[in-house]
């Protein structure tokens, strides 16, 4: 069965992952599950791999051993906070998703779920998120409030600007932040470097994102840097990869990372070249690929900043 019909016949979007764990779920519960997103579980590894990134670099700064605690709470926080967003993103949008051909089936303009269940959702995940935010220090429960800005913001933004993955960078690259404030209790230089990289990251790959639906934002008015960039799409998503290098490598060397580190670095900058160079304007089946694509990128990335920070602290 083809995307499209699975879509049709589940209530899934097209992008949705085959055989998810969501059509296991009781039927009542999936329209919330897909709400959350997920049956789409590269959304939370893309929030998540920021956090980790930061929460090894910190461990490396401080001596330690990065913290499984850590990790694992970034993990739930990332799942709830990545579910929220997207409710808040589906409740602002409702009315857009459903001019949308890959956004028709989802829970609210298909009418499985109100906008009044969708708010109380939102309400129940947002105080998952502050389970797990309370678990950590008053610095950080700060930075994780200040996090939900860019987030109330970003649903906004396609409506004014052909760059709003600008915006969605500063939310989804939040957690570059993180790890430095529950770790160290501040985040130093290295920490702003390795969040303005992440932001970069983010706009590549979401650029890449946004090659599905060129055509039909162009017909309700949605802006997105795949449109804005057209023809030379291709060499904005390489500008966008080089400063994700330049940025994160900086923090890399202001820290001193050793060999490991930048070993997880090259092969990190080598997939995201491959990107560059496989992604195809015109190919929506490719495009989603390659976005997916980027939760084996960053995994790369931190297994080399965990590593360093291991050998370092032996």
């Amino acid at each position: 069965m083809s995307p499209e019909n699975r879509g049709a016949v589940a209530g899934a979007t097209p992008d949705a992952v085959p055989q998810s764990l969501v059509e296991h779920l009781p039927p009542a519960a999936r329209p919330y599950a897909r709400m959350a997103r997920l049956d789409r579980p590269i959304g939370w590894w893309l929030l998540l791999l920021p956090c980790w990134w930061s929460e090894a670099l910190a461990a490396r700064i401080a001596g330690h051993w990065p913290s499984l605690a850590t990790l694992i709470l970034f993990l739930i926080g990332a799942i709830a906070m990545r579910g929220a967003g997207s409710t808040w993103n589906d409740i602002s949008d409702r009315d857009l998703d459903g001019q949308v051909a890959r956004t028709q089936a989802r829970p609210l303009p298909s009418g499985q779920i109100s906008v009044k269940q969708a708010f109380v959702f939102l309400a129940l995940q947002g105080a998952i998120g502050l389970v797990v935010l309370l678990q950590f220090n008053r610095f950080s429960m700060v930075m994780g409030f200040l996090s939900l800005l860019p987030v109330v913001v970003y649903p906004f933004m396609k409506r004014f600007t052909n760059h709003p993955q600008l915006v969605l960078g500063l939310a989804f690259a939040w957690g570059a932040l993180m790890g430095f404030a529950t770790h160290l209790g501040t985040v130093p230089l290295a920490g702003y470097l390795l969040y303005a990289g992440a932001i970069a990251w983010v706009v590549g790959y979401d650029t890449i994102y946004a090659l599905q639906d060129i055509e039909d934002d162009a017909i309700v008015g949605i802006g997105s840097t795949a449109r804005a960039y057209g023809e030379h799409v291709r060499l904005f998503i390489a500008v966008m990869f080089g400063l994700t290098l330049a940025l994160i490598g900086s923090a890399m060397g202001i820290i001193g990372i050793g060999p490991a580190g930048w070993i997880g670095f090259a092969a990190f900058a080598a997939h995201l070249g491959w990107q560059v160079r496989a992604v195809k304007r015109d190919d929506a089946g490719v495009a989603l690929r390659l976005f997916r694509s980027n939760r084996d990128a960053g995994l790369l990335l931190f297994a080399g900043f965990a590593l360093d920070a291991v050998l370092a602290a032996a």
